[in-house]
């Protein structure tokens, strides 16, 4: 069998070059794709930046600290608490005690992002004077980096300051020193402290208060600005590797098993001529069997080799575009090789198993009665099969619906559900393909019959060259049409609860002092409405700690500002001793009592003055700001008095912000500014997973088209001698392939809508708005580059197949 089989393989080399490059190309994907997420586990040890030259830094209270039945429940709080007066004064008794303040900073002509710091803070970050000295006056700073000199005047959004030096640049931020006193007007919370005395006697200072840490050696970039960046990066990178993987695993697994089937399926003529000459049914399947894992073990390895080239270029894109961090580079990791090797080897086996049991089941002159037509393309375990995973993604979604519909605007179910439908979709596409090929090959004449007549009687090649068409148009359909309704559904939710007719937000990440406050309610004919962004804390079932991000607002200025969705209660209702939840708390009933932290870690007992609906998520919580100790507003949404003229107000808004640095903005224009469109780190995720899953895709297409087309030279040379001119035969080979990619776009489009009546189900139970929005353009594009694709390789291998003598292609001698 194994000679046998190396002679087929030299004689159909065609075939199996197609089957070569598909599984070759797919193990790339896959072995890209586990590099990729191997490395994405780890992060490199990270140096203290800003205290790297500090003894010790006393960190005020940062985390909440649950008991529970199963063990200690924590949360990073909101707002940390500031270390005790009481310690503070035994830290002085034990050295210098120096107050660290970090604050936000604008400045015209720097760096988007300026961070305040006090002056004698930069000596623990190792910063020296390249120039000039170290700041005296309130209105004097110095910089770090070269976008300005000493001497220079800036503007900034705390006034206007003379730089009097400058420091090197570290790298970690751009910084802005005052001295410490102004810091301390910019800035009045202190969370933590840098303390010039021996670590054990800072301990030992510590020990009775309650939260508070002592950060010593590699453990002084806790006090850094975002100290778990690296985490939530990796958590970022293993979510978006592993979306990508999964997905890429999914087209390449599909691809692949649907090229070999149908690969062995082609060669029906000859399994029925060695039938006839008295091969057994065992002897044809070890035959097949031994040609798949040639070319299994071949491709795999070629794949492996294309997969640890191609990784290093993915690792530099999202670095690029800043999906993943400076530091992330493709690691030494060697299981991702295995696990792609032997998924190939596997799939390219088991995708030739049901073909050529088949096969080996079929007689001597069946087989070749049905070498030239298809018929019973459906076969018992191919209705099974198809019937099964429809049924399952039926009965999931049903399930989900009636249960937990918000599960369903999850990313990682609105990115596996599709592939349920998609393959039951192209299991069953035999049962569509003669009456979608009838209904769109309407062309008139002899060329539009025959296009009609061979697509609808070679159903299986229909079905197999369509297969790629329908991942392709389902996957860009079910994905980006998931995000666009979500989008829409969001953006309508968020036009829906204001009633504001502007809205004025703080300068980068920063809030508004109270004066600027003051100024803006004084404004004439403004009704003012200023909120901060905080968190409540709430344990769940006894043994969840569920964080829930949380506005503090006045219920009077809210209710003039605001139109919220409300289930039950009345927003007037809250108070100082009330919350508004929504109905994702365990707890949602109008006038419960529920325990909760507040984001400084303080407990309370709050009434439930309101429930919100669900929602597309974003319904958060509402406190009134004495739940919210620590919170600073970054936000104010203005809404008009009676007869107040718009544009007037606007003017005195512009006056009352402008000090503080802040933006008035029109209802419109905050909401096109935080449309969740603009988030570019989403958008880049999915055009990565999309992009290697379509273009995998697009090649298999190409490549099953080829081999489609080069099963025929028998049946063209045929056309030829019947008096089809060569023109008149690459035009009806032409006119198949868009026929078959327009099956496969109807197919796909189909599942896509199918996928997105379910979101559409939930945002309605979830009382959010519901309309779902297909990314026509996407699809249009994506349909028109597989009829380009898949014209193109049937007509080049036709082309060349007509040149030759149509006598010596129908293999008839003169």
């Amino acid at each position: 069998m194994l000679s046998l089989a190396l002679r087929t393989l030299r004689a159909r080399w065609i075939t199996f070059a197609g089957s070569f490059t598909a599984l070759a190309l797919g193990v790339a994907l896959l072995t890209v794709m586990g590099l990729a997420l191997a490395s994405s586990l780890d992060a490199p040890a990270r140096e203290p930046e800003r205290f790297a030259a500090a003894p010790a830094v006393v960190k005020g209270a940062d985390t909440l600290r649950v008991p529970t039945p199963n063990g200690e429940k924590t949360e990073e709080l909101a707002h940390p608490r500031p270390v005790p007066a009481a310690t503070v004064a035994k830290l002085r008794r034990l050295g210098t005690v120096v107050e660290d303040r970090s604050y936000p900073v604008r400045a015209e002509g720097g760096p988007g992002e300026l961070t305040g710091h006090p002056w004698s803070t930069a000596a623990f970050a190792r910063y020296a004077l390249d120039a000039g000295r170290a700041p005296r006056a309130d209105d004097e700073v110095v910089v770090s980096g070269d976008w300005t000199r000493p001497g220079a005047r800036v503007r900034t959004d705390h006034g206007t300051v003379r730089v009097v030096g400058t420091v090197a640049d570290r790298g970690f931020e751009h910084a802005v020193f005052h001295t410490d006193a102004r810091a301390a007007e910019l800035s009045p919370a202190v969370v933590q402290l840098v303390v010039d005395a021996d670590p054990e006697a800072v301990r030992e200072a510590v020990r009775s208060a309650e939260g508070v840490r002592v950060l010593t050696g590699d453990g002084l970039r806790y006090a850094d600005a975002d100290p778990g960046r690296d985490g939530e990066a990796l958590t970022a990178m293993n979510a978006l590797f592993g979306t990508a993987g999964g997905v890429s695993a999914f087209v390449s697994v599909f691809v692949v098993a649907s090229t070999f089937a149908f690969a062995v399926d082609r060669r029906r003529r000859e399994f029925g001529l060695l039938r006839t000459a008295g091969a057994t049914p065992g002897q044809i399947r070890r035959m097949v069997a031994a040609e798949a894992l040639l070319v299994g073990v071949l491709a795999s390895a070629v794949g492996c080799a294309l997969g640890g080239y191609a990784a290093p270029s993915l690792a530099a894109w999202v670095v690029d575009v800043e999906l993943a961090p400076g530091w992330f580079t493709i690691g030494d990791a060697d299981w991702p090789y295995h696990v792609a090797f032997w998924t190939g080897l596997l799939v390219a086996l088991s995708g030739v198993v049901v073909a050529s049991w088949r096969a080996g089941r079929t007689g001597p002159v069946q087989a070749l009665r049905e070498a030239s037509a298809d018929s019973g393309a459906m076969t018992r375990g191919r209705w099974l099969c198809g019937a099964a995973l429809l049924l399952t993604a039926g009965v999931t979604l049903a399930v989900a619906l009636l249960g937990d519909p918000g599960d369903l605007l999850h990313r990682k179910t609105y990115v596996s559900r599709p592939m349920l439908l998609i393959t039951a979709a192209a299991l069953l596409a035999p049962l569509v393909v003669r009456p979608l090929t009838r209904l769109l090959a309407r062309l008139p004449g002899a060329i539009g019959m025959l296009v009609r007549e061979n697509a609808a009687a070679g159903v299986r090649r229909t079905a197999a060259v369509a297969a790629p068409v329908l991942v392709t148009v389902a996957l860009a359909g079910s994905l980006l049409g998931a995000t666009a309704t979500l989008d829409r559904a969001g953006a309508a939710e968020a036009r829906e609860r204001t009633t504001a007719a502007f809205v004025v937000t703080a300068a980068g990440d920063g809030a508004f002092d109270a004066r600027t406050l003051d100024r803006l309610r004084a404004v004439p004919g403004a009704r003012v409405s200023a909120s901060a962004p905080s968190a409540v804390y709430v344990l769940e079932e006894g043994v969840a700690l569920v964080r829930s991000e949380a506005r503090a607002v006045a219920p009077g200025a809210l209710a003039a500002t605001a139109r919220l969705p409300l289930a039950a209660g009345k927003v007037a209702d809250l108070d100082d001793g009330s919350i508004v939840v929504n109905e994702e708390w365990e707890r949602h009933t109008v006038g419960q009592r529920v325990r909760v932290w507040l984001g400084d870690g303080t407990e309370r007992t709050l009434r439930i003055a309101a429930v919100m609906t669900t929602g597309t998520g974003d319904n958060g919580v509402y406190v009134t700001p004495a739940n919210a100790p620590g919170a600073r507003a970054d936000r104010v949404d203005v809404a008009l008095a009676d007869g107040a003229d718009a544009r007037v107000v606007a003017a005195g808004l512009e006056r009352a912000a402008r000090p503080a640095g802040g933006r008035v903005l029109t209802t419109e224009q905050w909401l096109s500014a935080t449309d969740p469109e603009a988030e570019s780190t989403t958008r880049y995720g999915l055009l990565l997973v999309l992009g290697i899953a379509l273009l995998y895709t697009g090649i298999s297409l190409a490549n099953t088209m080829v081999m489609a087309t080069s099963d025929r030279v028998r049946d063209l040379a045929v056309l030829r001698l019947a008096g089809a001119t060569r023109w008149q035969v690459l035009r009806m080979v032409g006119a198949e392939s868009l026929t078959v990619v327009a099956v496969g776009a109807v197919l796909g489009l189909t599942v896509a809508t199918l996928n997105l009546a379910g979101m559409w189900g939930a945002l309605a139970l979830l009382s959010a708005p519901a309309t779902i929005a297909l990314p026509w353009s996407t699809l249009a594009a994506v349909t028109a580059a597989c009829a380009v694709l898949a014209t193109a390789s049937a007509v080049a291998p036709a082309a060349l197949a007509l040149r030759r003598p149509a006598l010596e292609s129908a293999g008839v001698r003169e």
